[in-house]
């Protein structure tokens, strides 16, 4: 029993030891200032730091502004900046009606070029995204252009899609899946990279890749069981079993499920009610909840809260948030600058 006893502590001191290591290294990792004399006390970071972290890089892509601007002639991907009471909120609109927006290389390339010039956009407040094409959301990976890859072709293109949707998942503001149709395979994938997701009743989910003898390769296998848990999240993997709207709402893993409307847009009506809720909020405070919640969830409890605190520290020297005490003593809507 001593000896038990004795490596129980050993372990725990192992432990305390690592998480002495791994809080410094989080908080380097979210690019926040960390000082540590022995345990986390203070966290110090100006707004020169966000706006420098938010500034479009250098030849960076950019995107047209306006209501309804579209990226390329192709067309297979519409990015649309919402302007008047909608200003802030972006809507990415998949586009390929002949394939039932199923993910080709085209499409992998234009998402990952709107992704990069968003998540460097500091205007931007939540995003949407969204299928154009009634009945569907996203079939899956495009088979008929898989069918034509080489072997040696597959992994890369399949890793290329894992970053592309791992980029949406990291996108600094909320993102919101609007599901008014067939989301299978790497498309509730792709939803499940957004930070919210609302579905119409009618609306068929699953992740089906056992079916094709393989398994899901863009973060399905990671994600699901966060959301759902793991021995459910198994069992729906395992059996290739496909959902609506109703059953998805009943395990967690939509937040939201409707009644289809005549437009088909029930889900995506009901995601910008949701954006219009989060634009009057503090956009700092916004980016760095979503931080703290994303990153606090991989990791234990007492690191988790080590993050929040960074976090915290880095709305109090914002004019965001002195705005905010002045609005309320005031007893008027604050108007945040995003500073």
């Amino acid at each position: 029993m001593a000896a038990a006893a004795a490596a129980a502590f050993g372990a725990l001191g192992a432990l305390q030891a690592s998480r002495a290591r791994l809080v410094p290294a989080w908080c380097r990792r979210l690019g926040l200032g960390l000082g540590l004399p022995g345990s986390v006390t203070s966290m110090r970071a100006g707004p020169a730091m966000w706006a420098q972290r938010w500034a479009p890089a250098a030849g960076g892509a950019v995107l047209k502004r306006g209501y309804s601007s579209e990226v390329n002639a192709e067309n297979e991907l519409r990015v649309r900046y919402l302007e008047e009471e909608n200003r802030g909120i972006v809507v990415l609109g998949i586009n390929r009606a002949h394939a039932k927006n199923a993910i080709s290389k085209n499409l992998i390339k234009m998402l990952s070029k709107a992704v990069d010039a968003l998540k460097s956009d500091k205007k931007v407040r939540t995003i949407i995204v969204r299928s154009e094409v009634p009945g569907v959301f996203c079939a899956g990976a495009d088979l008929k252009e898989r069918v034509k890859m080489h072997s040696s072709e597959v992994g890369p293109f399949v890793s290329k899609i894992r970053a592309v949707v791992n980029d949406i998942a990291n996108l600094p503001v909320p993102t919101i899946a609007a599901i008014d149709g067939l989301a299978l395979g790497g498309g509730l994938e792709l939803a499940l990279a957004c930070d919210i997701r609302v579905a119409a009743s009618c609306a068929k989910m699953g992740l089906v890749e056992t079916k094709l003898a393989i398994i899901p390769g863009a973060g399905g296998t990671q994600r699901l069981p966060r959301a759902i848990g793991m021995s459910l999240a198994k069992e729906l993997i395992f059996s290739a079993r496909v959902l609506d709207g109703q059953e998805a709402k009943a395990i967690g893993l939509i937040s939201h499920v409707l009644e289809q409307n005549k437009e088909g847009d029930a889900a995506y009506r009901k995601a910008l009610d949701l954006a219009r809720e989060f634009l009057p909020q503090g956009p700092v405070a916004m980016r760095v909840a979503k931080l703290a919640i994303n990153q606090g969830m991989e990791v234990d409890l007492v690191t988790g809260l080590a993050i929040e605190e960074a976090c915290y520290a880095q709305t109090i020297p914002t004019k965001d948030r002195l705005e905010g005490l002045l609005a309320f003593k005031e007893k008027r809507p604050p108007r945040y600058k995003g500073e």
